[in-house]
């Protein structure tokens, strides 16, 4: 018997203008029939701080070059970083995990297809939270921190983001935005979208 697929959703949440805020509650789990949410953002766009906010752990591209490598910046193997995080998540897969999560900064279709069709093969639902942060607040972070992406590297990246659609195969769409920012990107809402707002 096959499970009926929810109605696509969109939702706004903004985040505080200091990443430096008290953790949030982590939000409880829906009932356990699996799902796989990927964050889409710039380098410096909050999505590490979002997990951790929720007490959630993902699995992290940043996590998987400190320890392949023993060096979060190591950009030279993105590759073996990449196949060692896709057979994790598999792996999470296979052992029927409800929740899980990716970390990386997905900025395209083409880097997001490879996510969303494991997870649909393993009749997994797919959401995406996408941190729409002006590339403004993402160079002024970044400039703070101490791994820093150079500003040429962040400005070519600013150009391949693409907003997630419905059209990809995501089930549900969030976007995080800066509390008093406007959003950088139009999100495109394709097919029956409810809208909701989040704050945090």
């Amino acid at each position: 018997m096959e499970t009926p697929v929810s109605e696509p959703k969109i939702e706004i949440e903004t985040q505080p203008e200091s990443l430096a805020t008290p953790p949030v509650e982590p939000v409880a789990a829906k009932s356990p029939k699996g799902y796989v949410v990927l964050a889409i953002g710039l380098p410096g766009s909050g999505k590490t701080t979002w997990y951790k906010r929720r007490g959630v752990t993902p699995l992290s591209s940043d996590l998987l070059r400190t320890l392949l490598f023993d060096d979060i910046s190591e950009q030279r193997y993105q590759g073996l970083v990449f196949s060692t995080l896709r057979s994790l998540l598999r792996a999470r897969l296979i052992a029927k995990m409800p929740w899980n999560y990716v970390d990386a900064t997905n900025l395209s279709p083409h880097e997001r297809r490879q996510w969303i069709k494991m997870a649909k093969s393993f009749g997994y639902e797919v959401h995406a939270v996408f941190f729409d942060v002006p590339l403004a607040v993402c160079l002024e972070r970044n400039a703070k921190r101490e791994r820093q992406v150079s500003d040429e590297v962040m400005h070519r990246m600013a150009e391949r983001l693409k907003p997630p659609t419905f059209k990809e195969g995501f089930q549900k769409i969030t976007v995080v935005r800066v509390k008093g920012q406007p959003g950088s990107l139009p999100v495109a809402t394709t097919g029956e979208a409810a809208g909701a707002v989040e704050q945090s």
